[in-house]
């Protein structure tokens, strides 16, 4: 059993970055069509690929690529002490007040910086460049963001009701660990996004 268990977390422990692009990409993609069959109940041929597209694309970039790059290498700098914190057992982090201070640094960033103002924006433009009938660069951004700072408070509302307490698990575990626990939490919130947001 430990065996099967060692092959199965090889390759993330072995490949984070890789495994991480394959995991946003997959569950960014799959969320959206759970959302459409389930929710919306829409027949498999009735299925919106281009509003798909728009997820995978998003999952891929930002969510594989550049929350990867933000939240490992960029944390590693920002916030340290980080990969000293997520290595130790639950009973030490509780009593490691220098490493709790670090962690809720991350949360405040990832709640109040980027989630607002880098995630959202990028979300609207990505959606608006693969969905919306714009033609130039400058008329995807622009519609984009009109649409972002429309949706700006209820958006913001609930982010935090399901990421502030998400992120106090997800800036505990290992740092191998930390986008694949992410990537969970974020399968759900991707399907509501896409529900709310998607059309």
């Amino acid at each position: 059993m430990a065996t099967a268990a060692a092959r199965v977390f090889a390759f993330p422990k072995a490949y984070p970055f890789n495994f991480n692009l394959i995991v946003a990409t997959l569950k960014t993609s799959a969320a959206d069509i759970l959302t459409q069959t389930t929710v919306e109940r829409k027949a498999p041929h009735e299925i919106d690929w281009r509003r798909n597209a728009s997820f995978a694309v998003f999952g891929f970039s930002y969510l594989g690529g550049f929350q990867y790059w933000l939240q490992v290498n960029m944390f590693r700098r920002w916030f340290a002490g980080m990969d000293r914190f997520t290595q130790l057992s639950f009973a030490e982090k509780l009593r490691d007040t220098r490493g709790l201070v670090t962690a809720g640094k991350q949360i405040f960033f990832d709640c109040f910086i980027h989630l607002p103002f880098m995630y959202y924006p990028t979300f609207y433009v990505v959606k608006q460049a693969v969905q919306g009938d714009d033609t130039t660069p400058d008329a995807i951004v622009s519609n984009g963001l009109t649409k972002y700072v429309t949706n700006f408070l209820p958006d913001q509302t609930a982010m935090l009701s399901v990421w502030f307490p998400a992120d106090f698990i997800i800036f505990s575990v290992p740092l191998w660990l930390r986008l694949p626990t992410r990537h969970v939490v974020s399968f759900g919130w991707t399907a509501y996004l896409s529900f709310l947001r998607g059309k």
